[in-house]
């Protein structure tokens, strides 16, 4: 029997549960789409669960149990399905970009039970299955002792550099709390490229090939970068960007980060004025607004607002 399920197979969840799989860890998967959960399953010779109850019970205890779910109400009702099947001593991790004072509020009233929970920070998009995901995690001791040959086998880790990007970060919320300032991070560093690209297109004077530039500071540059290299590739498809929308979603964490700042006095005006673009984005025909869009789409696999043809 196996000790691990993960519960939510989108593009995050379902990944994940493949590199476990080439890892050799034996997993019960479940999605309420019953098509997605059963067609994983074939593809990886794996249990695949028809209920929550059936694919916490399936497991053998101590049990893991890994949610992979959108942050929020959906994240929230899935905690209360699950914990009523599980015991003490098992760990349930939550791997949605959650806010990390749930994180603290659902160990606080798991423990009741003797259930650890764990919050996990996951960064990797769609080529985490291929590359390993950098993981961000707040648990006990205890409880991250018990999920750590999961982290591991989930992160970039191998045989000669076990440490390689994986973190116990700290307690419970760590996770969530790093992972935040981590997207923090990544608004500013994709709102400068953005701009800088814009800059370049906007003098026409010098009919610079924004295509070459990109692919040109990916080699040497103090500003190489992966996301340097989705600004490549996305240049290379379509240097115009004439099909995409400048309209650039915000999935939450950016706003927590920029309040946490607020809270903390901290000044952060770079991450604070990325995430006031991306809410200016909508409903102007801006190139640095079309680019943000499709770095997001190159590392999550996150979808982008096109014309109609």
């Amino acid at each position: 029997m196996a000790s691990f399920a993960i519960i939510g197979l989108g593009k995050m969840g379902g990944n994940m549960a493949r590199r476990l799989a080439q890892a050799g860890v034996q997993a019960v998967v479940f999605d309420q789409d019953a098509g997605v959960t059963q067609a994983l399953a074939a593809e990886l010779s794996c249990v695949g669960a028809t209920t929550v109850a059936q694919a916490v019970g399936r497991l053998k205890a101590p049990r893991v149990v890994w949610l992979m779910l959108p942050s929020g109400d959906v994240t929230e009702n899935m905690v209360a399905q699950v914990r009523v099947h599980m015991q003490a001593g098992d760990v349930l991790v939550d791997g949605a970009n959650s806010m990390y004072k749930d994180a603290q509020r659902r160990a606080a009233s798991l423990a009741a039970d003797g259930i650890e929970f764990a919050d996990a920070g996951v960064s990797g998009g769609v080529h985490g299955l291929a590359n390993g995901y950098c993981l961000m995690v707040g648990a006990s001791p205890a409880g991250f002792a018990q999920i750590a040959p999961y982290i591991k086998a989930l992160s970039p880790a191998t045989p000669t550099e076990p440490a390689k990007g994986w973190l116990h970060c700290g307690p419970v919320g760590s996770g969530h709390f790093t992972k935040m300032v981590h997207n923090g991070i990544e608004y500013g560093m994709m709102q400068a490229f953005a701009e800088g690209f814009a800059m370049l297109g906007a003098k026409k004077a010098f009919e610079l090939d924004l295509a070459a530039v990109s692919e040109l500071w990916r080699h040497g540059s103090v500003v190489r970068s992966w996301l340097l290299d989705l600004t490549a590739e996305a240049l290379q498809e379509d240097p115009h960007l004439a099909s995409v929308k400048p309209y650039v979603a915000d999935s939450g964490e950016g706003r927590w980060t920029a309040q946490e700042a607020v809270d903390l006095g901290v000044p952060t005006p770079v991450m604070s004025l990325a995430l006031m673009m991306r809410f200016a984005s909508q409903g102007h025909d801006e190139f640095g607004a079309k680019l943000l869009a499709k770095m997001r789409q190159g590392f999550g696999g996150h979808s982008i607002h096109t014309h109609e043809p």
